[in-house]
């Protein structure tokens, strides 16, 4: 355990377990220099505990890095719980994990991840004010995350194709729930040809009749020839098996932690596929996280995150020039605010 956090750089690591409620959760803070650690609230099945200690400390990581780049007053955490098989009471479940977030004295920040609500961060708020993401404050980082999104896609699509605009490319997006359908809903506007997949019939058909897009299963999207594949779900989908099947130019997509090793980038690179770092690309999500909680305007937070294209394009260039993957380039970046 102690090898992980070490390799990692993370600085702390809580746990807290609740029989009544049937809690397991692990809160893990990576790094608070720029200011109070700030992360999504995961619940979600693990087959044991380690993966979901694993999960909590590579995600925590990447929020750090996340907000260093964004220029964002926060550090990077988050909080993982193990999904019961049944909900004894969810509210009560979700009020009790409030209070695990209140004992850290505001030192993290929690707000909506995979498998958790609008409902749940308005029963954590019984409990604690370092949420964001309830009815109160009307927080839905989807939308947010998507723009930043299709205007990461944009300048890759400039950096890469040399075009100006999007119309009659081809993305493959891996993933149509709250952020992916988002992001298909603006590219079909922008003129996009879209294919799509998810485990979600409804979201598919939805796609199907809105979007004119085609629908493959999941586990043929890898294959699809496209302009750019468009990662929306969990991570780790870059991997030794996926990465040789790809048929695109440009990998951009939401999902976080896109890469199941570093290797992985060097290896995109390689093939000379442009690799949006996820931790920039998606980085609207937690502006919109932050800004809210820091009280500040939506107007403000759009261009926060037109932003993104510029960091990306940074990095892009960097990694032209200097001959390295984009990741390594995005971590670079990232390490030099975090640790010197």
């Amino acid at each position: 355990m102690f090898d992980k956090i070490e390799q990692a750089h993370l600085n702390e690591l809580h746990v807290r377990c609740d029989e009544e409620t049937g809690l397991k959760a692990l809160i893990a803070i990576h790094n608070t220099r720029l200011g109070p650690a700030i992360g999504g609230c995961r619940c979600i099945p693990y087959p044991n505990d380690d993966a979901a200690m694993e999960d909590a400390i590579r995600l925590a990581k990447g929020m750090s890095y996340k907000a260093a780049l964004a220029g964002l007053p926060q550090g990077g955490g988050k909080s993982v719980l193990i999904q019961p098989k049944h909900f004894k009471n969810r509210q009560a479940y979700f009020k009790k994990f409030g209070e695990f977030v209140d004992s850290l004295n505001g030192r993290y920040i929690t707000s909506l991840d995979s498998g958790t609500s609008i409902s749940d961060m308005n029963a954590i708020a019984q409990s604690t004010r370092y949420v964001s993401g309830t009815e109160a404050d009307g927080c839905n980082p989807s939308p947010i995350t998507a723009l930043g999104v299709v205007e990461g896609i944009k300048i890759a699509v400039q950096f890469k194709l040399n075009r100006d605009e999007l119309k009659n490319l081809h993305v493959a997006i891996q993933g149509v729930g709250h952020v992916g359908m988002v992001i298909a809903e603006q590219l079909f506007k922008l003129g996009v040809k879209l294919t799509v997949t998810d485990i979600n019939q409804d979201a598919l058909k939805h796609c199907q009749q809105k979007f004119n897009a085609t629908v493959v299963s999941p586990s043929a999207i890898f294959d699809v020839p496209c302009d750019v594949f468009c990662p929306c779900g969990l991570g780790g989908i870059i991997n030794d098996t996926t990465i040789e099947r790809l048929q695109c130019t440009i990998v951009a997509g939401s999902a976080n932690n896109q890469l199941h090793e570093d290797i992985h980038g060097q290896q995109l690179h390689d093939r000379k596929i442009l690799y949006a770092p996820d931790f920039i690309i998606n980085a609207g999500g937690l502006i919109h996280v932050s800004y809210i909680h820091n009280k500040q305007s939506l107007d403000e937070i759009h261009h926060k995150t037109l932003q993104i294209k510029d960091t990306l394009n940074k990095v892009f260039t960097r990694s032209t020039q200097e001959g390295l993957s984009c990741n390594v380039i995005a971590n670079q970046l990232a390490e030099q605010i975090l640790y010197h």
